[in-house]
């Protein structure tokens, strides 16, 4: 089984990937099933139909999912190519604790199969412009980050895995914080995700950035796996065509070596075990 269950389209502020070439590019690099997760960052941006004026960047609105055409594309992508690979529903919720209800009336519309729960912005501050880490020692921002996540995990249930997991280190200036310091609250946030039956995403855009480790870490799947954590999905985080399934391969010969054994596909919410 060979799945791709992070990916961006054109429905993304950040993407201008047309869904049907995904659709066409996965088959043709035999991708047997993909999973669309396109943004919704409540808090920092807005719904289509929002009365609430838009935002522009660099002249492109920073705005939502256009909810209504996103599920009718997938719905024509799955009538067109349903025979030739499995297309599921999900989305990436771009949570913060404020941000909950929103969500969670979001994901009552839709029947959706998959739901990444991901940190992009804390206090809506984001961390890719360093607004979230300006004002804050390095300590301060990665334990905020991860009780933004433990609390999101304790209080909210209808997602399926965290993505990419230690993502701040991705945007953290000062490099990477010992991880042993985190350790005790990191530990705690996974034993809540693995009693509440969810898992974490393995992203391998760990390459495609540069960093020196796995996303998330060694370190973090280590912990996991000694928790006794099993549900793990593989994504590359695709926005471009390049991105769409790279690293995969060696990704999973990766968490081989370490001991894991399965990952996931989802449908209907609910996981689907296959051999790495």
């Amino acid at each position: 089984m060979r799945a791709d269950y992070h990916v961006h389209t054109e429905f993304s502020d950040d993407s201008v990937y047309p869904m049907e070439e995904v659709v066409k590019d996965a088959i043709r690099m035999g991708l047997d099933e993909i999973c669309f997760t396109d943004h919704v960052d409540y808090g920092v941006k807005e719904d289509w139909d929002s009365k609430v004026p838009m935002k522009y960047r660099n002249g492109e609105p920073v705005a939502n999912v256009d909810y209504p055409r996103y599920a009718e594309e997938i719905c024509r992508m799955r009538r067109q190519y349903g025979d030739r690979i499995t297309i599921r529903m999900g989305m990436e919720f771009g949570m913060q604790m404020h941000t909950i209800p929103r969500f969670q009336a979001l994901y009552d519309r839709y029947p959706f199969d998959f739901i990444l729960l991901s940190v992009h912005q804390v206090e809506d501050r984001e961390f890719w412009t360093q607004s979230f880490q300006s004002g804050r020692t390095q300590k301060e921002y990665n334990e905020r980050y991860y009780k933004e996540l433990l609390d999101l995990t304790e209080h909210y249930q209808n997602y399926s895995v965290l993505g990419h997991l230690d993502l701040i280190v991705r945007y953290d200036e000062n490099g990477v914080y010992p991880f042993e310091k985190l350790r005790p609250l990191v530990a705690q946030l996974l034993r809540t995700v693995i009693e509440n039956g969810k898992g974490i995403e393995v992203n391998t855009s760990w390459r495609r950035y540069g960093l020196t480790d796995l996303t998330p870490s060694k370190a973090i799947l280590e912990l996991y796996r000694d928790l006794g954590g099993r549900i793990l999905t593989l994504g590359s985080d695709s926005h471009k065509p390049e991105h769409l399934g790279a690293y995969m391969t060696e990704t999973r010969e990766l968490l081989k070596t370490m001991g894991f054994r399965e990952f996931c596909t989802y449908e209907n919410m609910q996981p689907v075990f296959h051999d790495l």
